[in-house]
Order: structure tokens, then C-alpha cells, then sequence
């Protein structure tokens, strides 16, 4: 478990001693350069492949190329000393790459109608021999046995998608399917305890119910065109993942947090939607569809009119008002209970939330000002008077 410490005032307090705060601040500062040396690593070796590839633009240039990448990254491995390890594994990475990569563009270069299957069936394949190697392998191999693990999951993923273009699949499948990719990405997560692959996982997970983004022009977009829908689907994600990680084991819970906050931000964005337009809950499943009514505009309004005069529609006023309210009881339950993620996720949005109905809905009403602020008040007392209650006293400084 991770915490803030302030190592100097702990060292004022006598809580610890000055070689212990420079041994926490000495640990601190090597897994920040950790962090760097490791992405920057990544990030060349994924330019230098691609980079590569494309510069090559031959099946067979490629393919020589990255064997030999591959094999001297490997030699460097395996009779190279400690100092030489990075060049071995970003040569034996680079040369994996260009292999699998290679691979995925041929396949639909060349053989377009059966690519999808084609790359899910090997990326399958490598992706069963690497997790055994991976599990089983030497100790200074498995950085690059997880990466090529990592890079045979991608081109699995892809063809499983480009599969599901070449077999005409929509509709009800596409959950299904997004499902999937959400289990393998949260389960090469968890194998490599890597947080940041488990946080993408959040990406499928949330299509299911086609909440996603989108790109045009000088703006970048969030829909969800069943914000209540999603807020129930990632609500469940961010409780299991809860769950879990009170019951699991270190890199679990880790996993298992990481994926609670991205879920808990995506659902929070799906309040934000709710927020300004409100949901009429099921009209992108059960309502009506404009491409039905053969460019009647008239007739297709009139049937969505219809159809929301009968369904469960939940005003943005609603969402706004519960919105909040949650939000102020996660971020007293997260403070209590030093869930430092969650509670910085939801006083951001708190922040979020506040700034967009000032403009949105309560920019010409005072009232509504004087009304939260006096009440915000004794929210805070009570907070503080709660804390001390159940754990150590404190003083904050509005009250000294």
C-alpha cells in the first residue's frame, strides 16, 4: 500500500529518525527513476519498430531484419553481463516486434478476407508459449518473455476485432466480444503486474454499452448515450474490484485498484453527460432507429416522442442533485478510509462538477449559492468532528 508522508515533519514529530525519512525519500526518488528509465525504454523500442517496418516496406526485409534484432538481443541476454541487459532487451524486443508486427500487416495485405482469424489464431499461439515462458523462463529473460507476451496479446486483440468486421458482426455479439478483450487485458494486467495495461482494460469494458470517445476536429469527445445504464455497469466493476482488493493478495490488490479507479472516472463521466441532457433510459437499444423510417423525419419524431412518453426518463436535474450526492459521500468515506486514489478522483470531479452547473444551471441564481455555501459549513464540522470521533484528534487550521 502506498501513502504520502511528509518525512520531514514525521522526523519533527519523533515519529521517525533521520536515516529512516532518507531511506523512505532514497525509495521514493529510485521508483520515479524507475518509472522514466522504463518508459522511455518503451517508448523507443515501440518507435524504433514501427519506425522500421515501415521505413523496410518488405515482407522479406522484415522478416531478416528483425531475426536479427531478435537474436542478438538474445545472445545479449543470455552470455551478456548485468551492465549490458537494456541493449539485450531493447534489440530482442525490437526484433519481436518487427516479427509480429510484420506478421499483422501482411496478413492484411495480402489475405484481407481471412486476416482477423488468421492473427487471433497466432497471437493465441505466442501468447500461450510466452505466458509459459514467462512463468518458467530465466529470471533475466522475463522483461522481454512479458513484452513479447504483451505484443502477441495485441495482435490476438486485433484480429479478434477484424474478425468481427469480416463476419459482418453488430448488434448483440459486440458486448460479448468487448467482454473478452476486457477479461484478457485485466488478466495480462494481473500476470505482469503492470497497472497500466490492467487501466486500459476500462476501454472495452465500457463499449459494451458503446460509451467511448470520439475525435473531429480541434475536439476530442465523450458519449454515452446510456450514461444510467454504464453508471450500474462500472458502479459493479468499481464493487467487485473493491471486493477484491480487501481480500486479495500485493499485486491484486494492485491490479484490482487501479482498474476500480479508471472504472470510478468513467462512470463519473458518465455523470457528467447525465448532468446537462439528462437519459431516457434504453432509446439507443430499444427506440426507435432514423435508418427504419427511410429518411421520414417527421414519422421517426414523432415514434421517439412516443417512445419517451413511455419510458424511464431521468431528468438532468435528478442526475445533477444525486450526482453530488454521491460524490460528497465518497469523498468523506474515502478520506476515512485513506483511499487516496478514489478520494482525488472524486474531489476532482466534485471540482468538475461544480464549475459546469455554475455555468450550465445556477449561473443566474444566487440563492443557490448562499444555500450550498451555508451549508457546506457544518458538513465540514460534523466531517471533523466524526474524525475525531473514530481515529486520532486533529486540529485543522480553521479551527486554531
Amino acid at each position: 500500500m502506498y501513502y504520502v508522508a511528509q518525512t520531514d515533519q514525521l522526523v519533527s514529530d519523533g515519529v521517525i529518525n533521520t536515516s529512516q525519512a532518507d531511506e523512505i525519500q532514497s525509495r521514493a526518488r529510485a521508483a520515479m527513476i524507475a518509472l522514466c528509465v522504463n518508459t522511455l525504454l518503451i517508448a523507443g523500442i515501440l518507435a524504433a519498430t514501427l519506425g522500421l517496418v515501415f521505413f523496410l516496406a518488405s515482407a522479406a526485409s522484415v522478416a531478416v531484419c528483425g531475426g536479427l534484432f531478435l537474436g542478438s538481443g538474445l545472445l545479449i541476454l543470455r552470455y551478456g553481463a548485468e551492465l549490458y541487459r537494456m541493449f539485450g532487451n531493447a534489440s530482442a524486443l525490437i526484433g519481436a516486434g518487427m516479427l509480429i508486427s510484420g506478421t499483422g500487416i501482411e496478413l492484411a495485405d495480402k489475405v484481407p478476407d481471412i486476416a482477423g482469424l488468421a492473427m487471433a489464431t497466432i497471437g493465441a499461439v505466442l501468447g500461450g508459449l510466452f505466458f509459459w515462458r514467462f512463468r518458467m523462463g530465466f529470471t533475466r529473460l522475463r522483461f522481454a518473455y512479458g513484452a513479447v507476451l504483451v505484443m502477441a496479446a495485441a495482435l490476438h486483440l486485433t484480429g479478434v476485432y477484424a474478425a468481427a468486421a469480416e463476419f459482418n458482426l453488430d448488434g448483440w455479439p459486440m458486448p460479448f466480444i468487448h467482454l473478452y478483450v476486457f477479461a484478457v487485458i485485466a488478466a495480462l494486467g494481473l500476470t505482469l503486474d503492470l497497472r497500466i495495461i490492467t487501466a486500459l482494460a476500462i476501454v472495452p469494458f465500457a463499449q459494451m454499452l458503446d460509451t467511448g470517445t470520439y475525435y473531429f476536429t480541434a475536439a476530442y469527445v465523450f458519449y454515452s448515450p446510456e450514461s444510467t445504464l454504464s453508471i450500474l455497469q462500472l458502479g459493479a466493476l468499481v464493487a467487485v474490484c473493491l471486493w477484491v482488493a480487501g481480500r486479495g493478495g500485493p499485486a491484486l490488490s494492485r491490479q484490482a485498484g487501479v482498474l476500480m479507479i479508471m472504472a470510478f472516472v468513467v462512470a463519473n463521466l458518465c455523470f457528467l453527460v447525465g448532468s446537462i441532457w439528462g437519459d431516457v433510459v434504453g432509446s439507443s437499444y430499444w427506440g426507435p432507429v432514423y435508418a427504419d423510417f427511410a429518411g421520414d423525419w417527421t414519422a421517426y419524431n414523432d415514434a421517439r416522442d412516443a417512445f419517451r412518453a413511455q419510458a424511464f426518463t431521468i431528468s438532468e436535474g435528478v442526475y445533477s442533485i444525486v450526482w453530488a450526492l454521491l460524490l460528497a459521500g465518497l469523498i468523506v468515506w474515502a478520506a476515512m478510509a485513506n483511499k487516496r486514489g478514489m478520494f482525488n478522483t472524486a474531489m476532482t470531479f466534485a471540482g468538475i462538477h461544480a464549475y459546469t452547473q455554475m455555468f450550465e444551471s445556477f449561473y443566474d441564481e444566487p440563492l443557490a449559492y448562499v444555500i450550498g455555501g451555508l451549508a457546506a459549513i457544518p458538513l465540514a464540522f460534523g466531517l471533523w468532528r466524526l474524525n475525531n470521533a473514530w481515529f486520532k484528534p486533529l486540529k485543522p487550521a480553521s479551527a486554531q
